[in-house]
Protein backbone atom coordinates (compact mmCIF):
# COMPACT_ATOMS: atom_id res chain seq x y z
CA UNK A 1 0.00 0.00 0.00
CA UNK A 2 1.14 3.56 -1.48
CA UNK A 3 0.32 5.78 1.31
CA UNK A 4 0.14 9.72 0.77
CA UNK A 5 0.60 12.32 3.82
CA UNK A 6 -0.39 15.80 2.93
CA UNK A 7 -0.60 18.80 5.76
CA UNK A 8 -0.39 22.48 4.84
CA UNK A 9 2.65 23.61 7.19
CA UNK A 10 5.76 22.54 8.90
CA UNK A 11 4.66 23.34 11.94
CA UNK A 12 1.79 20.84 11.69
CA UNK A 13 4.14 18.11 11.04
CA UNK A 14 7.49 18.32 13.28
CA UNK A 15 6.88 15.25 15.20
CA UNK A 16 5.76 13.13 12.39
CA UNK A 17 8.25 14.02 9.91
CA UNK A 18 11.03 12.92 13.42
CA UNK A 19 9.60 9.18 12.14
CA UNK A 20 9.77 9.44 8.90
CA UNK A 21 13.02 7.76 7.01
CA UNK A 22 14.74 9.33 5.60
CA UNK A 23 13.40 12.80 7.48
CA UNK A 24 11.50 15.04 4.72
CA UNK A 25 12.02 18.35 3.86
CA UNK A 26 10.41 21.14 5.76
CA UNK A 27 10.02 23.64 2.56
CA UNK A 28 6.37 23.70 1.32
CA UNK A 29 5.55 22.00 -2.07
CA UNK A 30 8.69 19.59 -1.99
CA UNK A 31 7.43 16.28 -2.71
CA UNK A 32 9.14 13.31 -0.48
CA UNK A 33 9.00 9.40 -0.12
CA UNK A 34 10.18 7.75 2.77
CA UNK A 35 8.99 4.55 5.28
CA UNK A 36 6.47 5.00 8.23
CA UNK A 37 6.65 1.90 10.43
CA UNK A 38 7.35 0.05 7.72
CA UNK A 39 5.16 1.33 5.19
CA UNK A 40 5.90 3.30 1.96
CA UNK A 41 4.95 6.71 2.40
CA UNK A 42 4.82 9.79 -0.09
CA UNK A 43 5.30 13.11 2.01
CA UNK A 44 4.87 16.60 1.10
CA UNK A 45 3.36 20.02 2.69
CA UNK A 46 0.66 21.46 0.83
CA UNK A 47 0.72 24.91 2.23
CA UNK A 48 -2.26 27.09 3.53
CA UNK A 49 -5.75 26.75 2.05
CA UNK A 50 -7.83 25.59 -1.23
CA UNK A 51 -5.80 25.89 -4.13
CA UNK A 52 -2.48 25.07 -2.44
CA UNK A 53 -4.18 22.22 -1.39
CA UNK A 54 -6.02 20.86 -4.31
CA UNK A 55 -2.33 22.01 -6.40
CA UNK A 56 -0.20 19.61 -4.32
CA UNK A 57 -3.13 16.95 -4.35
CA UNK A 58 -3.23 16.79 -7.97
CA UNK A 59 0.72 16.66 -8.03
CA UNK A 60 0.42 13.63 -5.95
CA UNK A 61 -2.37 11.60 -7.76
CA UNK A 62 -1.21 12.77 -11.11
CA UNK A 63 2.68 11.42 -10.28
CA UNK A 64 2.54 8.98 -7.68
CA UNK A 65 0.76 5.57 -7.15
CA UNK A 66 -1.27 6.54 -4.51
CA UNK A 67 -3.82 4.01 -2.70
CA UNK A 68 -4.82 6.30 0.25
CA UNK A 69 -4.25 9.60 1.00
CA UNK A 70 -3.94 11.03 4.94
CA UNK A 71 -4.57 14.67 5.32
CA UNK A 72 -3.70 16.01 9.18
CA UNK A 73 -3.30 19.61 10.65
CA UNK A 74 -4.96 21.55 12.95
CA UNK A 75 -8.78 22.77 12.78
CA UNK A 76 -11.16 25.19 14.66
CA UNK A 77 -13.94 23.88 16.86
CA UNK A 78 -17.51 24.87 16.61
CA UNK A 79 -18.24 23.17 19.63
CA UNK A 80 -17.76 25.32 22.96
CA UNK A 81 -17.17 21.87 25.21
CA UNK A 82 -14.08 21.03 23.19
CA UNK A 83 -11.01 22.37 24.33
CA UNK A 84 -7.50 22.70 22.95
CA UNK A 85 -5.55 19.26 22.09
CA UNK A 86 -8.74 17.33 21.52
CA UNK A 87 -8.80 15.26 17.98
CA UNK A 88 -11.78 15.40 15.19
CA UNK A 89 -11.98 13.26 12.68
CA UNK A 90 -13.95 14.42 9.61
CA UNK A 91 -16.69 11.79 8.23
CA UNK A 92 -17.64 14.41 5.02
CA UNK A 93 -16.22 17.57 3.64
CA UNK A 94 -17.86 20.88 2.84
CA UNK A 95 -17.32 23.75 0.83
CA UNK A 96 -18.63 26.23 3.66
CA UNK A 97 -18.89 29.33 0.97
CA UNK A 98 -19.63 28.38 -2.14
CA UNK A 99 -22.42 29.27 -3.21
CA UNK A 100 -25.16 32.49 -3.62
CA UNK A 101 -25.69 34.94 -1.08
CA UNK A 102 -29.00 36.95 -1.95
CA UNK A 103 -31.16 39.07 0.51
CA UNK A 104 -32.96 36.22 1.48
CA UNK A 105 -29.99 34.68 2.41
CA UNK A 106 -27.03 32.03 1.36
CA UNK A 107 -27.81 29.83 -0.91
CA UNK A 108 -25.46 26.33 -1.42
CA UNK A 109 -24.09 25.34 -4.93
CA UNK A 110 -26.97 23.20 -5.65
CA UNK A 111 -28.91 26.77 -6.77
CA UNK A 112 -26.08 27.21 -9.35
CA UNK A 113 -24.16 23.84 -10.50
CA UNK A 114 -22.39 20.78 -9.09
CA UNK A 115 -18.63 21.40 -8.46
CA UNK A 116 -18.08 17.59 -9.82
CA UNK A 117 -19.86 15.00 -11.63
CA UNK A 118 -17.94 11.44 -11.59
CA UNK A 119 -20.56 9.45 -11.22
CA UNK A 120 -22.38 11.12 -8.82
CA UNK A 121 -23.04 15.02 -8.74
CA UNK A 122 -20.73 16.71 -5.93
CA UNK A 123 -22.04 20.16 -4.63
CA UNK A 124 -20.69 21.29 -1.38
CA UNK A 125 -20.42 18.22 0.59
CA UNK A 126 -17.60 15.13 -0.34
CA UNK A 127 -18.25 12.56 1.83
CA UNK A 128 -14.88 10.75 3.34
CA UNK A 129 -14.50 6.87 3.58
CA UNK A 130 -16.04 5.95 6.65
CA UNK A 131 -13.70 3.17 7.17
CA UNK A 132 -11.18 4.63 7.64
CA UNK A 133 -13.01 7.32 9.58
CA UNK A 134 -13.82 4.61 12.47
CA UNK A 135 -10.65 3.22 12.32
CA UNK A 136 -8.92 7.21 13.33
CA UNK A 137 -11.56 7.57 15.65
CA UNK A 138 -10.67 4.47 17.16
CA UNK A 139 -6.44 5.07 17.24
CA UNK A 140 -7.64 8.25 18.74
CA UNK A 141 -9.77 7.02 21.74
CA UNK A 142 -6.97 4.25 22.11
CA UNK A 143 -4.22 6.80 22.29
CA UNK A 144 -6.36 8.59 25.11
CA UNK A 145 -7.00 11.44 23.38
CA UNK A 146 -10.88 13.31 23.53
CA UNK A 147 -12.18 12.73 19.79
CA UNK A 148 -15.17 13.40 17.81
CA UNK A 149 -16.25 12.85 14.43
CA UNK A 150 -18.77 14.69 11.79
CA UNK A 151 -18.36 17.36 9.39
CA UNK A 152 -15.61 19.22 8.56
CA UNK A 153 -16.31 22.73 7.20
CA UNK A 154 -13.81 24.68 4.69
CA UNK A 155 -13.07 28.28 4.38
CA UNK A 156 -11.53 30.72 3.00
CA UNK A 157 -12.05 33.19 5.76
CA UNK A 158 -11.70 31.91 9.39
CA UNK A 159 -14.19 32.59 11.54
CA UNK A 160 -13.08 34.73 13.81
CA UNK A 161 -16.64 35.65 15.97
CA UNK A 162 -18.89 33.05 17.53
CA UNK A 163 -21.49 34.16 15.40
CA UNK A 164 -19.62 33.92 12.03
CA UNK A 165 -18.78 30.26 13.61
CA UNK A 166 -22.24 29.96 14.03
CA UNK A 167 -23.48 30.56 10.72
CA UNK A 168 -20.94 27.89 9.04
CA UNK A 169 -21.89 25.32 12.06
CA UNK A 170 -25.22 25.21 11.10
CA UNK A 171 -24.85 25.03 7.31
CA UNK A 172 -23.33 21.99 7.90
CA UNK A 173 -23.76 20.71 11.25
CA UNK A 174 -20.01 21.03 11.40
CA UNK A 175 -17.84 20.04 13.75
CA UNK A 176 -14.19 21.49 13.07
CA UNK A 177 -13.13 24.78 10.75
CA UNK A 178 -10.10 24.35 8.27
CA UNK A 179 -9.28 25.63 5.13
CA UNK A 180 -7.89 23.00 2.75
CA UNK A 181 -9.80 19.82 3.50
CA UNK A 182 -12.70 20.03 0.76
CA UNK A 183 -10.54 20.71 -1.73
CA UNK A 184 -8.14 18.09 -0.72
CA UNK A 185 -11.55 15.27 -0.63
CA UNK A 186 -13.16 17.14 -4.00
CA UNK A 187 -9.16 16.27 -6.17
CA UNK A 188 -9.78 12.71 -4.17
CA UNK A 189 -13.04 12.11 -5.15
CA UNK A 190 -12.08 13.31 -8.86
CA UNK A 191 -9.26 10.61 -8.92
CA UNK A 192 -11.38 7.89 -7.17
CA UNK A 193 -8.51 7.95 -4.23
CA UNK A 194 -9.94 7.34 -0.47
CA UNK A 195 -9.19 9.71 1.92
CA UNK A 196 -8.98 9.88 5.70
CA UNK A 197 -8.67 13.53 7.58
CA UNK A 198 -7.31 14.12 11.38
CA UNK A 199 -7.47 17.39 12.84
CA UNK A 200 -5.90 18.29 16.12
CA UNK A 201 -8.06 21.22 18.06
CA UNK A 202 -5.85 24.11 18.16
CA UNK A 203 -8.70 26.69 19.47
CA UNK A 204 -12.41 26.94 20.21
CA UNK A 205 -13.89 29.40 17.21
CA UNK A 206 -15.36 32.38 19.61
CA UNK A 207 -13.90 35.71 19.31
CA UNK A 208 -10.44 35.29 18.19
CA UNK A 209 -8.09 35.40 21.12
CA UNK A 210 -4.87 33.22 20.27
CA UNK A 211 -3.83 33.57 24.00
CA UNK A 212 -6.37 30.70 24.45
CA UNK A 213 -4.71 28.70 21.66
CA UNK A 214 -2.25 25.38 21.75
CA UNK A 215 -1.30 24.67 18.23
CA UNK A 216 1.49 22.87 19.33
CA UNK A 217 -0.62 20.85 21.40
CA UNK A 218 -3.12 20.51 18.60
CA UNK A 219 -0.27 19.57 16.17
CA UNK A 220 1.37 16.96 18.52
CA UNK A 221 -2.07 15.16 19.06
CA UNK A 222 -2.75 15.14 15.27
CA UNK A 223 0.91 13.75 14.69
CA UNK A 224 0.51 11.15 17.15
CA UNK A 225 -2.58 9.97 15.31
CA UNK A 226 -1.54 9.72 12.15
CA UNK A 227 1.31 7.58 13.20
CA UNK A 228 -0.21 5.44 14.90
CA UNK A 229 -2.82 5.12 12.12
CA UNK A 230 -0.14 4.38 9.26
CA UNK A 231 0.81 1.49 11.79
CA UNK A 232 -2.42 0.33 11.82
CA UNK A 233 -3.19 0.03 8.43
Amino acid sequence: MNLALIVPTPLESKELRREIKPMPHDDLKIISGGELHGKSIIFTHCGIAKVNAAHSTTLLLENYDIDLLVLFGIGGAYNTHAKPGDVAIAQSENYGEEGVLTKEGWNSMEAINPLLKNGKEYYNTFPLDLELSKLAVKVSADLGFNVTSGNFVTVSQVSGTRESGEILKNRFNGICENMEGAAVAHICALYGIPMVEIRGISNIIEERDTKNWNIPLAASHANKVVSELVKRL
